[in-house]
């Protein structure tokens, strides 16, 4: 079983949880635009992991939660460090959305 398969669909609904459980919080795509437009969950929020150092521009309270995910949990993990790294403190890893069979949103949705 490789690094990816830490990941599961039971973590990822569990992460959605706890993101709509937690007040304040945001659901954050760190995937590329093209995998975004083509489905993403509903309610989150995008930015790319090459424009993760933007964030601070959009989100200047450090201690706001953020729930990231992507694909399959590695660029989550690294947008987790990069933004450790910056000072933000309430950071999570829900991984990614491989294997994932809910709905999920096409188009455009919300960058940031």
């Amino acid at each position: 079983m490789g690094f990816f398969h830490l990941f599961s669909k039971k973590a990822l609904q569990a992460g959605i949880s706890r993101w709509r459980e937690t007040p304040g919080a945001i659901l954050l795509d760190v995937r590329t635009d093209e995998e975004y437009r083509m489905g993403h969950l509903s309610g989150s929020k995008h930015l790319p992991l090459q424009e993760i150092s933007r964030l601070p521009e959009q989100i200047t309270d450090r201690s706001t939660p953020l729930f990231l995910y992507c694909r399959s949990g590695a660029r989550a993990g690294s947008a987790l460090s990069y933004l450790k790294k910056m000072g933000y403190t309430a950071v999570y890893n829900i991984g990614g959305l491989r294997g994932y069979r809910g709905e999920l949103e096409p188009g455009p949705g919300e960058r940031l």
